[in-house]
């Protein structure tokens, strides 16, 4: 080989070699932003964690994404939380399932100066941003629709979401106080939680039907539009949907669909935080600041307006 020939080899090694260094420094340049999902048995937190992760795939070439699902067990949020922690993230995205089960490790990351963004649900303690829709709002207009829809008199069964869960105990408490307030002949006579998703629902709806009788159960109120439409699913099949009213709450399309064709009376739009969980987790990255909350806005969508949402839920 003679000299000539060489020398270029050499020159191309070193091209190479830079090559990869630079490909090797951009990689570790990334910013890393950790998103902690407390579970995703629902598709509202599918569409919650597919919606950040695509718009930082096209918007965000400079941002690694690591995502986590909780499995709807806290003990087990808290391992991935320490884990992402652990990784070097430069911001946390945290959807709890429960607030007092992720407090410590919310704290402990504060502390450690890993700023937190808290979507939907929150923590007792703390964090840089938290973003979501207003849930003692949401229950707050469930209870005064729900005294309107009855007249001012009914039974109501309450399927609620996961117990300890900020969005939970405000659908809860804020429907309650809302009955309170504006009707007290309406009653809660049975809630069991179905942890947001359809099929416990359904075996919770199938069970009231079996202990109470017709004319018993004027509406049923669930804390999301899953469980709503599974109160449906137990009432057509035992043939008793048209004496029974269904609330909801989320704003999936199956849920318009469900109003459209009378088999819902209602729910509430409910925001899933995409792309809004990265867009400010990067921001905060960055070191940009806020105020501690972003309120997102939430409708109502009933009879009277369902048609300009048919198709714009999820």
């Amino acid at each position: 080989m003679n000299t000539r020939m060489k020398n270029l080899l050499a020159g191309a090694g070193t091209l190479a070699v830079a090559a990869g260094l630079a490909s090797s420094a951009l990689a570790m340049d990334k910013i890393k932003i950790g998103f902690s999902q407390g579970t995703m048995e629902s598709s509202w937190r599918v569409n919650m964690v597919e919606g950040n992760r695509k718009w930082a795939e096209a918007n965000l070439p400079d941002v690694e994404l690591l995502i986590t699902n909780g499995e709807n067990n806290a003990s087990k949020q808290v391992s991935d939380v320490e884990s992402l922690m652990a990784q070097g993230v430069k911001t946390l995205i945290i959807s709890p399932v429960t607030a007092d089960a992720l407090t410590p490790v919310v704290k402990q990351a504060m502390e450690a100066g890993i700023p937190v963004v808290t979507l939907d649900r929150k923590v007792n303690t703390d964090v840089t941003l938290h973003i979501g829709a207003d849930n003692v709002l949401i229950g707050k207009t469930a209870g005064e629709f729900v005294c309107k829809e009855l007249g001012g008199k009914g039974n109501v069964i309450e399927i609620q979401g996961t117990a300890g869960a900020s969005a939970t105990i405000d659908r809860h408490d804020a429907f309650h106080a809302a009955l309170a307030a504006n009707c007290p002949d309406v009653k809660v006579v049975a809630d069991q939680v179905a942890n947001y998703v359809r099929e416990p629902a359904i075996k919770f709806m199938e069970d009231m039907l079996q202990r109470f009788g017709a004319g018993e159960i004027d509406l049923v109120y669930a804390h999301n539009d899953d469980m709503a439409l599974g109160a449906v699913t137990a009432l057509e099949a035992a043939g008793r949907l048209e004496e029974v009213k269904v609330v909801g709450i989320d704003g999936e399309n199956a849920a318009y669909d469900a109003i459209k064709e009378g088999k819902m009376v209602a729910t509430f739009t409910y925001h899933f935080v995409a792309p809004e969980g990265v867009q400010y987790g990067y921001k905060v990255a960055k070191g940009e600041t806020f105020d501690q909350e972003i309120i997102l806005p939430t409708h109502q969508v009933d009879a009277s307006n369902v048609d300009q949402w048919l198709g714009k839920g999820f």
